[in-house]
């Protein structure tokens, strides 16, 4: 059986190839001319400065930065996870729990209104935040410590909040009650 020749088809180069590659070319010639000189009179080894460190976000977070702290460093603490705040402040507290430890304080006698209860800790472990008015469970919270939390609760009568603090291993605990 006789086979038929293949036919060519000649290949046609487009326009836009060339002038593609032709800005590649120059770009290149260009670029690689390219360089920088510092005179010997600017450049002072002396007064070199180093570069800030840099930071990296898979470096994990200091452990120690939630270990309980005491004395001044508590109330810096304090002062820095109880952000200020709006309107009055009714109550305050803040203290360190030994491992297993419980302890229930209470506010004064707080008008009708709005209020804001924000809550923080700081400890290895989560610590749990219950607050009632009388036989009403306003929170029920167990706090990842090292970040702050605030509940919006309304109280429609005078009341008094019990507010208990527990953990299951050293801990510090801050709270704040501020009408909004």
């Amino acid at each position: 059986m006789p086979t038929v020749p293949a036919s060519r088809v000649p290949r046609q180069r487009t326009p836009a190839a060339a002038v593609v590659l032709s800005v590649a070319v120059f770009l290149g010639a260009v670029l690689s001319g390219c360089e920088y000189q510092y005179s010997a009179d600017n450049w002072d080894e002396t007064t070199a400065v180093a570069a800030p460190p840099t930071t990296d976000a898979a470096l994990p977070r200091d452990p120690h930065l939630n270990e309980p702290v005491s004395g001044k460093e508590l109330d810096d603490w304090v002062h820095d996870a109880l952000p200020d705040a709006e309107g009055q402040v009714f109550h305050t507290g803040f203290g360190t729990l030994e491992a297993d430890e419980e302890r229930t304080e209470t506010t004064t006698v707080l008008p009708t209104g709005t209020y804001a209860l924000t809550l923080a800790c700081r400890s290895a472990l989560r610590v749990s935040f219950s607050i009632e008015n009388g036989d009403n469970e306003l929170v029920d919270l167990n706090l990842r410590c090292g970040t702050s939390r605030v509940n919006v609760v309304y109280l429609p009568a005078a009341a008094s909040l019990s507010i208990k603090v527990d953990a299951k291993g050293p801990a510090n605990f801050a709270y704040r009650v501020n009408r909004i």
